[in-house]
């Protein structure tokens, strides 16, 4: 594995590139880190695919979102369009290899990067694209999704505490679509009166909130990544945790197969879901310390798959 660095619009990024010893060019990965300021290793989430990947025979490329480590530019003025020319760029850059199969290689997002391969792919050349973790709907429902399931693991929280809280989170969604400042979501969040039971919950969440990141979350809260899924000319293969808290897996589901079943839908876009019980948000068992066992496995065969029928 070795240092690498590529332009993508007004930003260089850094990243790490592993290409396999071959006597022919091999099939490649681009993966793309999910929310919040993540690195080419996606905390710890990204190494064991990659190495497992790499085993295989799979050139893969990983990449610090903009402003995070080596990489020039802020993510917290990033849009989900700034990120699919970001992943775009980095695919260009991985097919541009000698040691690569070019028209193989396709990009893998985690959750947010979910979003970001689906709209890179929906405008790019490209043979496949995976997603894991990916919501099927909007940041704004994924979220309150999460901090529902977030409020009945906290013991003795009422049904009135939970959706005084809920409201709270409602009326900032509102907030933020009617283009309301920092300074206002904040007088938003002290005229409520936040249960004592869940003040440690909320009052974290928005302890770490200023007036760049409300302002990254205004522009993202409503994105909708099924127009995206619509416009693929690719197969999709979507993989969730059968016991993520963060994402309404079932739902994402629906609405995948639903846009999957379109008119209007390229016949190439084959739609390919894998649960894996018991796995969490990162497709980790024992609480998140392993990939759930078969993971890497089923990408490869199914990326595998996509390349013999791309023959």
């Amino acid at each position: 594995m070795r240092e690498v660095a590529f332009p993508s619009a007004e930003v260089v990024l850094a990243g790490s590139l592993a290409v396999p010893d071959s006597r022919a060019p091999v099939p490649g990965v681009v993966m793309v880190g999910g929310s919040g300021p993540s690195d080419r290793n996606n905390d710890t989430f990204f190494p064991p695919i990659r190495r497992q990947l790499v085993e295989a025979g799979f050139a893969v490329l990983s990449y610090d979102k903009r402003g995070v480590g080596a990489s020039s530019g802020d993510w917290l003025a990033g849009t989900i369009d700034d990120f699919a020319v970001d992943a775009a760029a980095a695919l260009e850059f991985l097919r541009s290899h000698p040691d690569v199969e070019a028209e193989t290689t396709g990009l893998f997002g985690h959750s947010e990067g979910g979003w970001v391969v689906l709209r890179a792919a929906g405008r790019e050349d490209v043979p496949w694209v995976i997603t894991n973790g990916c919501p099927g709907m909007t940041p704004a429902v994924q979220d309150r999704y999460a901090l529902t399931v977030a409020l009945q693991a906290i013991p003795g929280v009422t049904h009135h505490d939970a959706a005084a809280t809920l409201a709270v989170y409602d009326r900032l969604v509102e907030a933020g679509r009617r283009g309301a400042g920092f300074d206002e979501a904040t007088r938003l969040v002290q005229s409520f009166s936040i249960p004592a039971a869940v003040e440690g919950l909320f009052g974290d969440y928005w302890a770490e909130m200023n007036e760049h990141l409300w302002e990254f979350i205004k522009r993202k809260q409503d994105h909708d990544p099924i127009p995206d899924v619509l416009r693929l000319r690719c197969p999709h293969l979507a993989t969730f945790g059968g016991a993520d808290e963060l994402v309404p897996v079932a739902d994402s589901i629906g609405l995948f197969a639903a846009a999957a079943c379109r008119a209007e839908r390229d016949p190439r876009a084959a739609l390919t879901v894998e649960v894996f019980p018991h796995a969490d948000h990162r497709v980790q068992v024992h609480g998140g310390t392993a990939l759930v066992p078969g993971y890497v496995e089923t990408l490869v065969r199914w990326i595998t798959g996509c390349r013999a029928a791309g023959r």
